[in-house]
């Protein structure tokens, strides 16, 4: 594919207007100020597509920070909606819920694994996963157990999940952090082996098969089962964090899946799970499982009736279409047309991924190319300052891979244009 990055780009009328106009956001009416966001107001969604309140067309390569895998407003998941809406939306967790069951019986077969404990998001999963670890040492009389986790990674943001993670930004100002962690690089086998031997009282690893907001960083090959061979060892967990990566994001319904025979103790799944709608989950093998008896955990809305069913056709139309294996498909294009155009640019430090989990990599930040890219007709966002992250719907057909990957060439060539004038 061939792209000539001088053709004009249409840009969305009357949007760089209101980002002059606007600026910094004030806070929003009486909601917390928690979050910088872009000045527009999206009022809804079709396919791969969002439009605005003032009708200006957006095309989506976040998908909701992949969530919204199938796209916007689609009519299957919409219709499994209303339908259980009509029936039944919630009930304590004190009776048999048929849709919850099902969902569970579903992961555990596409996963691999025996057991689902279903939240309401990701970083309720990973506090599942850490409890599990907990009672792991106890179970070895390990009073107090450590975790082994990584630098650079994002594992949530209630107290236990941020101090797990290895991101400063979202720790200041929390402190005393949960303590347990024990961190070393990203990718690096020796260094977590160093660490087993360092601190005999880990119990577990928690890591990213692909670290999403550490920058899409993919580890080496051998490192997800360099992990596993140490776990064994150690008599510790294996626990991987498909929070992001999972459910189909990179070519596999989870990323472990892409080590033959690589098998975890606990995953933690959530996202795109229910395409937008808040559900997650824990899965772990059996005797893992079985160190949380009734009364040791549990949850008020999680695992509710309508959560469970339209998570369960999510999956449903992930299988019927192959979904996974379209963004298997979907994601090559778009990292051999991001290379093609992005090659040998002096500022482009590496263009990586799998499936549609796509990272840009420049030598300076590019915080600024989220709302370059807005003015296009362009949804994406920037992690790290400095990595153009790409996230879009698995059902993304080509044309709109092919404009995705032409305005980010667009954007980045014409960002050191402008600098190298100025």
């Amino acid at each position: 594919m061939v792209f000539d990055r001088h053709r004009p780009v249409p840009d969305n009328q009357g949007l760089d207007h209101r980002l002059a106009q606007k600026g910094a956001d004030p806070p929003m009416s009486h909601l917390f100020n928690t979050y910088v966001r872009m000045p527009i107001t999206l009022v809804r969604g079709e396919g791969a597509w969002l439009y605005d309140d003032q009708g200006q067309r957006y095309l989506d390569a976040l998908s909701g920070i992949a969530v919204c895998s199938l796209g916007h407003a689609h009519p299957r998941i919409a219709t499994a909606l209303a339908d259980q809406a009509g029936k039944l939306i919630h009930t304590a967790n004190i009776v048999h819920l048929r849709e919850q069951e099902a969902l569970a019986d579903r992961l555990a077969e596409i996963s691999g694994l025996d057991r689902a404990f279903i939240a309401n998001s990701g970083a309720e999963a990973i506090e599942c996963a850490l409890k599990l670890a907990r009672r792991h040492a106890h179970a070895r009389d390990i009073q107090r157990p450590a975790v082994l986790v990584a630098s650079d990674s994002f594992h949530g943001r209630t107290l236990a999940a941020l101090s797990a993670s290895g991101n400063t930004g979202i720790q200041a100002g929390f402190g005393p952090l949960v303590d347990g962690f024990v961190r070393v690089p990203y990718g690096d086998s020796a260094a977590a082996a160093a660490a087993f031997a360092e601190h005999p009282d880990l119990v577990a690893v928690l890591v990213e098969p692909i670290q999403g907001e550490g920058g899409v960083r993919l580890p080496p090959d051998r490192y997800l089962a360099d992990l596993r061979a140490l776990c064994d060892r150690h008599q510790a967990l294996l626990m991987l964090d498909e929070i992001q990566t999972g459910i189909g994001r990179t070519g596999r319904w989870f990323a472990y899946q892409h080590i033959p025979g690589l098998r975890p103790d606990v995953v933690t799944v959530a996202k795109a799970l229910g395409n937008g709608v808040p559900i997650g989950a824990c899965l772990a093998r059996e005797e893992v499982a079985a160190l949380m008896p009734p009364g040791s955990h549990g949850t008020t809305f999680g695992g509710n009736p309508l959560a469970c069913r339209v998570a369960l056709e999510v999956l449903a139309i992930m299988s019927e279409q192959d979904i996974p294996a379209r963004a298997a498909c979907a994601g090559e294009r778009l990292l051999t047309a991001l290379k093609a155009g992005l090659a040998d640019h002096p500022e482009v430090r590496e263009v990586r991924g799998r499936g549609l989990m796509i990272g840009v990599e420049l030598n300076q930040d590019c915080a600024e190319l989220k709302d370059a890219a807005m003015a296009r007709g362009l949804i994406m966002n920037v992690t790290r300052g400095n990595t153009i992250r790409l996230l879009p719907p698995l059902i993304v057909d080509d044309a709109q891979i092919d404009r995705i990957a032409a305005t980010v060439v667009d954007l980045v060539v014409e960002k050191f244009e402008t600098a190298a004038v100025g």
